[in-house]
């Protein structure tokens, strides 16, 4: 079990959907992961016949049997938001999927509106399994920020328990950073001028060191690339279990990602873990 984690509620958006047990299984293990209470958000009515499905699963999942099942109505996406809200959910752990296309993943409604408006932490899995497969290969999108800080030292207790293989710290470089104001440092002379790959590269040691010691098997990459998209194109060519990005709750308008990260909320490469 991880401790201390900022995890304390962790909730299961539940539809009895074909995968509904598959999500819930793997919600146990994360919940197990982080040492967290786990709750059940079901839109629909509550009725007899519920109450006895979500026991009847609970038991063969060997998962607490008393963990609670939060109701709601509605619009799944509104209901489950609103559930988050009102019982202190830390964690909202869904399927990501409503159908492939092409050779891209395209991510659910239900999913796109929790990445953009839940009040908490997100993560979305691919392919759930009942039999969770260990998360081997874990990307993370490193910003500089106190929070991207937080929420990498969060992911590496997750994959020290994770026995994870190894663990990518990754920046994406691209020209529309060289005309980002956020990139530019002082040239000497006082006038601004983008970093470097080079200087990028640097800091991105900086920020993997500062985390302290650990046994996980870092690697800190900056990726050039035109668009987000890059990151994705990573995250595919290493075959990532899971993609870690951090955002803080400040960047996010009621219907956006930050720009440089809008391509998650449409083509998901592997399960997310947006970390608020």
């Amino acid at each position: 079990m991880m401790n201390p984690s900022p995890y304390k509620n962790i909730a299961v958006a539940s539809t009895f959907s074909p995968r509904f047990e598959q999500v819930l299984s793997e919600a146990g293990r994360i919940r197990e992961r982080f040492g967290s209470t786990l709750n059940l958000i079901y839109i629909g009515e509550r009725t007899g016949e519920t109450t006895k499905r979500f026991q009847e699963i609970l038991g063969r999942l060997q998962l607490p049997s008393d963990s609670p099942v939060h109701y709601g109505e509605g619009d799944p996406a509104d209901g489950i938001l609103r559930a988050i809200a009102d019982n202190d959910v830390d964690l909202i752990v869904a399927g990501a999927l409503e159908k492939e296309a092409a050779l891209h993943p395209f991510l659910g409604n239900v999913a796109r509106r929790l990445l953009r408006d839940a009040s908490c932490s997100v993560l979305l899995f691919t392919n759930p399994e009942l039999k969770p497969k260990p998360l081997r290969q874990i990307v993370f999108v490193a910003n500089y920020s106190d929070h991207a800080q937080r929420a990498f030292k969060q992911t590496l207790m997750l994959a020290a328990a994770e026995s994870c293989e190894r663990l990518y710290a990754v920046r994406v470089y691209t020209t529309f950073d060289e005309v980002r104001a956020a990139m530019f440092v002082d040239n000497g002379d006082g006038t601004p001028r983008p970093r470097t790959f080079e200087e990028e590269e640097a800091d991105l040691e900086k920020f993997v060191l500062a985390a302290g010691e650990t046994e996980v098997p870092i690697e800190a990459r900056c990726i050039r690339g035109n668009t987000g998209f890059a990151a994705s194109d990573f995250v595919k060519s290493v075959e990532a279990d899971l993609l870690v990005v951090p955002v803080h709750k400040s960047e996010m308008s009621a219907e956006r990602l930050p720009n440089h990260l809008a391509w998650i909320a449409d083509v998901i490469p592997c399960n997310l873990w947006l970390v608020r």
